[in-house]
């Protein structure tokens, strides 16, 4: 987690504008919490009164671990029973819980000994930009493709290709960041719904982010050998409001084309996990490895693996590794930094200025 502070604005901006965010929390409450009657008065003290109005739903979520809670769902009924209690004793009624649709998520964080309480401002996870209704089998978070992009350093002025693209999850969330598109800009937030939630500022931070929207600066490629991937890229990227910036095209990795000089060539190539046949996918990290070798001199790649013993198929020295999580799946991001010739010439060339 990540704390900051802020008023309601910061709220807002933070919703609509965060590319590697999940969910955005507002803590209410944070104290000891040893035992079950010490959770129950910290969740009492909350002004519930509120945030809460009558006739609007909630429902709590836990996660962490308390050494006086052996399990996350008997700390989520005491909140709920303090939540309940507190608005029993100031409206005569008791709110009604809803656990598909709440107007109200509480988040509660345990510690061993303490426990923070928090509303949850973003609703459905942050990582939903809205634009993939077409997923595919094994997509990859767009909260994760972001940070993989961030992590490369890609601010938009380079031009980038994903020669593996599937339905085109780095690409948009690449044009995303050179188009200076707030990933938020078209979706709604759970923070709506609080009887706080100010319409006038939340559009004023959205009309304000609406004004930085442009062309991407330079071209970003997404091509897959699979013509029905290429076509979910195509609408998902027309979704996201950035399909004049992204080019999808069919092509295999074998045929890698990069789209200009100094370009990022980004990947996540299937591990076998979820997509891919196992016995296949060395000869397919071998050709990755092969053609970033013939074709991609000049450029820097990156790339996903899931597994350990597909990075020796790449053939290929990282000069750098990244530890990420794809799910429950521990990934390195891998850079490549690729040239002509051997690794000693490319370096004594750098270091004579040619």
């Amino acid at each position: 987690m990540v704390r900051f502070e802020g008023g309601i604005e910061a709220v807002y901006a933070a919703n609509v504008g965060l590319r590697t965010a999940i969910r955005v929390l507002r803590e209410v409450a944070e104290g000891p919490a040893p035992s079950r009657d010490r959770l129950y008065e910290l969740a009492s003290g909350v002004p519930w009164e509120d945030l809460l109005s009558r006739g609007m739903t909630f429902a709590v979520e836990s996660a962490g671990r308390g050494a006086a809670f052996p399990n996350t769902s008997f700390a989520s009924l005491v909140v709920k029973d303090a939540v309940a209690d507190r608005l029993r004793s100031r409206w005569g009624s008791r709110p009604d819980v809803n656990r598909e649709d709440p107007d109200l998520v509480v988040h509660v964080h345990l510690t061993p000994d303490r426990a923070g309480i928090a509303v949850d401002s973003s609703g459905e996870p942050l990582s939903h930009r809205g634009y993939r209704p077409m997923g595919g089998p094994a997509p990859l978070s767009e909260a994760l493709a972001a940070g993989i992009l961030l992590l490369a350093g890609y601010d938009g002025s380079r031009p980038l290709v994903d020669p593996m693209a599937g339905t085109g999850t780095i690409p948009i969330e690449a044009a995303l960041i050179a188009t200076a598109t707030a990933p938020g800009l078209r979706r709604r937030f759970a923070c709506e719904r609080w009887p706080s939630h100010e319409a006038a500022r939340l559009d004023e931070v959205r009309r304000a982010s609406a004004t930085s929207v442009r062309l991407a600066p330079v071209p970003i490629v997404a091509s897959d050998r699979d013509p029905r991937a290429v076509s979910a890229t195509a609408r998902n990227a027309q979704a996201a409001g950035v399909a004049a910036s992204v080019a999808a095209v069919a092509r295999d990795v074998r045929d890698l084309v990069l789209p200009g000089p100094e370009a990022l060539v980004v990947c996540n190539p299937p591990y076998g996990e979820r997509l891919g046949d196992r016995t296949e996918l060395p000869a397919l990290y071998r050709a990755l490895g092969d053609v970033l070798k013939r074709r991609a001199a000049g450029a820097t790649a990156w790339v996903l693996v899931g597994n350990p013993d597909l990075v020796k198929a790449v053939g290929l020295r990282p000069s750098r590794r990244v530890v990420l999580f794809n799910g429950p799946i521990e990934c390195r991001l891998l850079r490549y930094d690729l040239y002509e010739g051997t690794r000693r010439a490319a370096r004594d060339a750098d270091d004579s200025g040619a």
